[in-house]
Formats: C-alpha cells, structure tokens, sequence
C-alpha cells in the first residue's frame, strides 16, 4: 500500500482572531491494491483522527472521468435517528429567521442557497473554468462500495442510556481533483463531506464543503 499524509484545519473568518479554530485533523489517505480475501478491486481510504474524540476509516473507490466534475446536492436537514425519510430543516435555518446559535454577523458571502444545499458554492467556483479531466475520490465508514471502514468515539460521545451525545454515525465524503486547461495547466481540489452526528434524538447531518486551485511546482 501506499500513504499520503495530510493535516486539514478549518477556522471561521467571523469570529475574533485568536479564537476562530473549528476543526482541526490530521490524517492519511491509503492506495490499496486489489485483494483476494475478500475479493476487492483496488480502493482508497482515509483515516482520520478528530480531536474532540473520533476516529474515522472511510474506505471507497477512485475513478477517472473527461470533463468536470457532477456534484450532486446536499441537505442539512436533521432527521430521526434512522429515518432520514422523515427529514425537515429547523426554523434556524432561515436566514431570515433570528437565531442565538448563528454567528453573530455573520458574512454576506452566507446565502440561503448555501444553506439550503452547501454544494451550490461548488458549482458555483466552476462557472467559467474549462475543466478538462476529474479524478474522483468517494469513501463512506460503511460497508459501501468497499467492505470495511468504521467510526470510533470517546465515552462522551457515545453517551449512555439516555442515547448519544454527538455520536458519529456515519461519514461519507468525496473529493474531486479537476485539471484546468491552461499553460501550464492547473489543478484544483474540492471536497464535499457529510458527517451524521447523533444527538437529541436526531441524526444531523454536518456538511462541509472547500475548493482549493493550486498550480504544480507554486509555493501555494
């Protein structure tokens, strides 16, 4: 197998400086060859470490396709643990809804769009370019499409008989890796990631999305 070494840190532009930190992960993504017991086509996986109190192995498969990348859309809306057929969006997520858990002014960059499907600010960083090729990365910790992958938890977590604190149930993520026509050309990376966080009854799906553009051989 072969490992690459990554470390991801996410901060909020809206909130003090010196107090802005959301996530923080280090981690490593895998290539592995095909196997024969079981039999599986080669595949990928990600192993993560959160530090409030999760590890993750999501495990999946990498394709190659001409042309830019489909992203597909994307909700928030919570749902009873193991019913997302029943899935509705809280009042707070109306922008136009006053809340005490949303950042107090926050940026005009947030639209309703955003909100509605965080996806949307993927395709939007795409209008314009001419994307010649994608590399598409998918894993999910369940046995889907690959055998293996799981989510582990602090006690805290996990929670006890009255049910979780903020149990990870599940995480699936794609990431796409688009080549840019140009000279030289250029290469950009996006991810869509979707974690159900178990709480209160409640499967909320935590979505976070990022483009990063970068040309081979730049400093950046």
């Amino acid at each position: 197998m072969g490992g690459l070494w990554y470390l991801q840190q996410i901060t909020d532009l809206d909130l003090p400086t010196g107090n802005n930190g959301l996530h923080v992960e280090p981690g490593v993504w895998l290539n592995i060859p095909a196997t024969t017991n079981p039999v599986e086509s080669a595949s990928i996986a990600r192993l993560a470490s959160i530090p409030h109190g999760t590890v993750i192995l999501a495990q999946g498969i990498a394709s190659t396709a001409a042309g830019p990348p489909l992203i597909p859309p994307v909700t928030i809306d919570p749902f009873p643990i193991g019913n997302p057929a029943a899935a509705s969006p809280f009042p707070e997520q109306n922008l136009q809804t006053s809340s005490a858990f949303r950042t107090p002014n926050l940026s005009a960059e947030i639209t309703q769009s955003m909100i509605d499907n965080p996806n949307v600010s993927l395709v939007e960083a795409n209008v314009g370019k001419n994307i010649t090729s994608t590399i598409t990365l998918q894993v999910s910790t369940i046995d889907l499409p690959v055998v293996g992958g799981g989510t582990l938890g602090t006690a805290f977590l996990v929670g006890g008989t009255s049910g979780p604190n903020a149990g990870v149930a599940q995480v699936t993520s794609t990431f796409w890796i688009a080549t840019l026509e140009g000279a030289p050309p250029s290469v950009q990376l996006q991810y869509s990631q979707t974690v159900l966080l178990n709480f209160n009854g409640l499967s909320w799906p935590h979505v976070t999305v990022a483009t990063l553009d970068f040309v081979p051989g730049s400093a950046a």
